[in-house]
């Protein structure tokens, strides 16, 4: 799992650099030839590149912050046994026949339609530090939902069923 860290900093880091090129000297050139056409009020090639100029520094901003958070991580500082960072974790709702699988990941990695949820979730939050079998209360909007874990992946690779 520490692989997965490492391939993910790899994606950010070749990310950011695309954007930086972009930045430095895609947009630049665009906004340079765009100024060629004349008058700035209604000159749209302008303002989509003065746009696109924004969103890509906003973006560059945002990835590194994210690189700078993953690259924090020390793997053997991360408890094999537990729900921890990076972890996968399967739960059966207890109420239900339903079961929901998703991994634990930054802030700024957290994506819910790709099953990625942070620890300052109320999932997160209701399971970190426990073991596969334990059971667990996470209080969400529609009140307090009791799930067991059934399958827990942790970041090291280890895996464990209830």
């Amino acid at each position: 799992m520490s692989n997965d860290i490492e391939k993910r900093k790899q994606e950010l880091r070749d990310e950011l650099d695309a954007l930086k090129h972009e930045f430095k000297v895609e947009l630049p050139l665009r906004i340079a030839e765009a100024r060629e056409h004349g008058d700035l009020k209604e000159n749209a090639d302008y303002h989509a590149a003065r746009e696109r100029q924004g969103f890509v520094q906003a973006k560059i901003a945002q990835l590194s912050d994210q690189l700078a958070k993953i690259a924090s991580v020390n793997v053997s500082e991360i408890m094999d046994g537990v729900v921890g960072f990076g972890s996968e974790v399967t739960l059966a709702d207890q109420d239900s026949s339903m079961t929901l699988t998703f991994t634990l990941v930054t802030e700024a990695e957290s994506n819910p339609s790709e099953n990625k949820i942070a620890f300052s979730t109320p999932y997160g939050k209701a399971l970190a530090g426990k073991k596969a079998g334990d059971i667990v209360e996470v209080t969400i909007p529609v009140g307090v939902k009791k799930f067991k874990i059934m399958k827990l992946k942790t970041i090291h690779g280890s895996e464990y069923s209830a």
